[in-house]
């Protein structure tokens, strides 16, 4: 395969002070808020750069999200020239990956050496078999509640929340167009020039890169230990993988039962024959039933259904609370926490080291609790040496902000507490309002974000500051500061769309 020119690097930012530090590495973070997509440039010794891009994607729900992810991958083959020479699929997720599908016409001129994906993803592994048939019997069963639900009126607010909560996990599983996320993985792993990706696990010896001899890399997660994957929020709470058959087999007899529209099939757990009675879906869409003197909708609607008349009596006013014939789909939350925790803990977490300044950058894709919890006790061999993940993180200097920053990533005692460098610097793959409009809720998480520039002395970029849509926008702090020797931006063309294409940080 013929090797395309390097593209030229831009001159360093020095609009502050000169620094004796050169830049290890400057990385591209493309702001599309709910989605990832990191382009890393480092230096090779004869002068020319090594590209390695991690993920491209956006959820479902962003408005005109394919028109911006296109707008990103012309920008990546405007500054690369079309050459990736490693490509990193932390897992799967539409914002992680939904780039590789829907530009697929744009990627398939770039020539990229190598994919990296987890061992997860890999389908001649006895557990990531294992584990994909857990997440296609979720979604299946989750799909159903979810369309089952869509088309229900009047759902009570918690069941509504339900629906809701949904919609969000279900925006990671498909496109717009119903495409599977699948399709856009396996999109990214048939870019490379190889036959199949390379697939990583925890531990062992760092990988290397021939070309970047300065350069080690460690592979944090995703754990083997199926705990770890279970693991949600603290270490007292697990959502077993194991109880997700079950749950997913309960949910989808129940929508089985429920559809069934064979006229001749016998519910044995009905205390009523099938022709007693006006069912249900009739009476909440004002079927009057056949007894003239009992109107069956009216009665519904006054005593279970909804709202009524402003005329009638208070009491007699909205009785939606009441509603219970939508209650058994709720199992479909804690199936979906399950699918969707499950899937994040398989994010390909990878630090990298630079051996000359033994400064660390950390790159965790989406990884919850259990993922970075399972690292503590890694320990990795690196000639007569023994290095922990303590000690990795003890020397992050920069770091890539897990899941957005939400509350069940990025944990405190495990996580920011034994991150120390006093040049730690972080950028959030954010956007505050579209996580609100999918009911993520406090995304991201004010706890974090406060811990964060506490540490960073203020250095934290997210990818809906203000300033990224102005064309000579700065940040609220200097560069070069800590980690970061020099800021750039790019504002998207405003006919396009608001807001930032990209910040670049050269990082020292």
């Amino acid at each position: 395969m013929s090797r395309r020119p390097a593209a030229k690097r831009r001159p360093v930012d020095t609009t502050a002070s000169a620094t004796t530090h050169a830049s290890a590495v400057t990385v591209r973070h493309y702001c599309q808020g709910i989605g990832d997509c990191h382009l890393l440039t480092f230096t090779k010794p004869d002068g020319s750069l090594f590209r390695m891009l991690i993920d491209c994607g956006i959820h479902v729900s962003i408005t005109g999200g394919p028109a911006l992810v296109a707008d990103i991958v012309a920008d990546l083959k405007k500054e690369t020239g079309g050459r990736i020479d490693v490509l990193v699929v932390t897992h799967e997720h539409w914002d992680h990956v939904s780039g590789f599908l829907t530009a697929k016409d744009l990627f398939k001129d770039f020539a990229v050496g190598d994919v990296w994906m987890a061992w997860t993803e890999n389908p001649a592994d006895a557990e990531a078999v294992e584990l994909d048939k857990f997440k296609g019997q979720a979604l299946a069963a989750l799909q159903g509640a979810g369309q089952k639900l869509d088309g229900m009126q009047g759902l009570n607010p918690y069941m509504a929340s339900v629906r809701d909560g949904l919609q969000a996990v279900l925006g990671f599983q498909f496109g717009a167009a119903g495409e599977r996320v699948r399709s856009a993985r396996n999109a990214a792993a048939k870019l490379s020039a190889k036959p199949s990706p390379t697939y990583f696990e925890p531990g062992g010896a760092p990988q290397s890169i021939a070309e970047l001899p300065n350069l080690r890399i460690y592979v944090l997660g995703p754990p083997r230990d199926k705990a770890a994957l279970r693991l949600e929020e603290k270490a007292s709470e697990m959502f077993p993988l194991a109880s997700g058959g079950p749950f997913a087999r309960a949910l989808a007899s129940g929508l089985k039962m429920n559809q069934a529209d064979d006229a001749t099939y016998i519910d044995e757990l009905s205390p009523f024959e099938r022709n007693i009675g006006t069912p249900l879906s009739a009476a909440l869409n004002g079927d009057k039933g056949s007894d003239p003197a009992v109107d069956i909708g009216a009665f519904t609607s006054k005593h279970y259904s909804g709202s009524v008349s402003g005329a009638a009596p208070m009491e007699d006013r909205d009785q939606s609370w009441r509603r219970i014939d939508a209650d058994w789909m709720a199992i479909a939350a804690d199936l979906a926490l399950q699918l969707d925790r499950g899937v994040n803990n398989t994010s390909l977490v990878l630090a990298f080291e630079f051996i000359d300044t033994g400064r660390v950058f950390l790159f965790p894709g989406d990884a919850q609790i259990g993922n970075w919890l399972s690292w503590k006790d890694l320990k990795f061999q690196v000639g007569a040496a023994t290095v922990t993940t303590a000690d990795l993180l003890a020397r992050t200097v920069y770091l890539k902000v897990a899941h957005h920053g939400s509350q069940n990533a990025t944990p405190e005692k495990q996580g920011l507490d034994l991150i120390t460098s006093p040049d730690l610097s972080a950028f959030v793959p954010t956007n505050k309002l579209d996580a609100l409009k999918i009911h993520w809720g406090e995304m991201p998480y004010g706890a974090i974000l406060t811990a964060l520039e506490a540490k960073t002395k203020g250095r934290v970029i997210r990818a809906d500051d203000a300033w990224l849509a102005n064309a000579n926008g700065k940040p609220a702090f200097a560069s070069p500061s800590g980690s970061i020797l020099a800021v750039r931006s790019a504002p998207r063309d405003r006919a396009r769309g608001p807001g930032g294409l990209w910040v670049e940080v050269d990082l020292a």
